[in-house]
């Protein structure tokens, strides 16, 4: 005796690799399958469609098997609405939430496909009636759940859709395009690069900028500072000790004890962050350093002069820190959380800890550039599910210079 349910796959299945995965996920969990439907796009625009019955064993078997494939965009031929229960507690999800991924996803309520605002991986997805037709959903991280917010659960009435293969050039942004660079900077690179953040820019898109101290270091400050300057780059996230560094830079001409243009390590450098922190907070925080001409250039000083949005994010060993600093891991979480979900396009920069945190909160068709000299910071980055995404291995502080160059000069 066996079960089984009917799924269908449509779109760019084949070249995407969609049908390919769906064969391999029944066979490796113990199923069947029996291709009942099956019609092949012959253009470069024109779909394939797959019907396809799955069976198993028994439902123990079977219910894994479609779990996976709805996670990579199967749905049910039939489907139904989705369940929702009520949250019992604050931060308590009810038992069998489902989770979400980071592609758009939609849930089925009262028979109409409603999607799912702000997208990201590993959250609850609470849907809200505000009245007739208005039916709403989102995602909620575990943390901002209310007793008695209508959770979904389990895997019915869920469409996700992952993205697919463009059919344009999309430039290095094409899916399965993008990969790892781990050659030294490629100017054709870096111009696509230049041309994709231009084009979100002359489509009121916003750039979000991660940045790693490294940035400081490599001597890719004052190109990013241009870039933000010239509205390229709407807003920055980064740590406690990349702020300081920058400004430690416009103070003393250093990053970390070390002159950034000569590679020398002046008496008492060592100490110069120190008494950047020491001085901001005497100062009262950082736009008030920049109005009193303490820091008079670089990253920070931009985004004060220039109305540019800045997150800082506290990790346990800052020093200081600085006033701006936010130390609240749930209350950085959330700031971060902010950002990532109004960017367009986001450049990751050398902070593998703040690039994750950030990438965490994508939905995977935000564009994503990963730039760093570690290979395991980019390949982590865009194993994460980043469909969109191109990552180089190589110095940062050739790429801003070089970056900045195509986009300004």
């Amino acid at each position: 005796m066996t079960v089984s349910d009917v799924v269908e796959l449509e779109g760019h299945i084949i070249d995407s690799g969609l049908m390919e995965r769906a064969f391999t996920v029944v066979m490796d969990l113990g199923g069947e399958f029996d291709i009942e439907e099956f019609e092949v796009g012959t253009t470069k625009t024109a779909e394939t469609y797959c019907r396809m019955r799955v069976s198993a064993p028994d439902e123990a078997t079977l219910d894994p098997i479609l779990h996976e494939l709805h996670q990579s965009g199967a749905t049910l031929a039939s489907p139904t609405d989705a369940t929702l229960e009520p949250a019992p507690a604050d931060n308590v999800v009810p038992d069998g939430f489902y989770s979400t991924t980071n592609h758009p996803t939609d849930v089925r309520i009262d028979g109409e496909w409603v999607p799912v605002a702000d997208i990201e991986m590993d959250c609850a997805v609470v849907v809200e009636n505000g009245g007739p037709d208005e039916v709403t959903a989102r995602t909620k991280v575990l943390n901002a759940i209310e007793a008695g917010d209508m959770v979904v659960t389990g895997d019915a009435g869920i469409r996700v859709r992952p993205p697919e293969r463009p059919r344009d050039s999309s430039g290095p942004f094409g899916f399965m395009r993008g990969g790892v660079s781990a050659e030294r900077p490629s100017r054709s690179l870096i111009r696509d690069i230049a041309e994709a953040i231009a084009e979100t820019k002359a489509q009121d898109g916003r750039v979000l900028c991660v940045a790693g101290p490294a940035v400081i270091h490599a001597g890719g400050g004052p190109g990013l500072a241009r870039l933000v300057r010239e509205g390229y780059v709407d807003a920055v996230s980064a740590g406690n000790g990349f702020a300081v560094h920058d400004m430690e830079r416009s103070m003393y001409g250093t990053s970390l004890g070390m002159n950034v243009e000569t590679m020398e390590h002046p008496r008492k450098g060592h100490k110069h962050h120190i008494y950047t922190i020491s001085e901001v907070i005497r100062a009262g925080g950082i736009e008030a350093a920049v109005e009193e001409g303490l820091v008079t250039e670089g990253v920070m000083y931009e985004c004060v002069t220039n109305d540019r949005d800045f997150v800082l994010a506290g990790s346990i060993r800052d020093d200081g820190p600085l006033p701006d600093t936010i130390t609240d891991a749930v209350e950085a979480q959330n700031a971060i959380r902010k950002q990532a979900h109004e960017a367009d396009l986001v450049l990751m920069l050398s902070s593998l800890l703040h690039s994750v945190a950030v990438g965490n909160c994508l939905s995977s068709t935000t564009r994503t550039v990963c730039v760093d000299i570690n290979p395991a910071t980019v390949t982590q980055l865009l194993d994460r599910g980043s469909a969109q995404a191109v990552g180089m291995v190589t110095d940062v502080g050739t790429f801003v210079p070089m970056l900045a160059e195509e986009l300004l000069e």
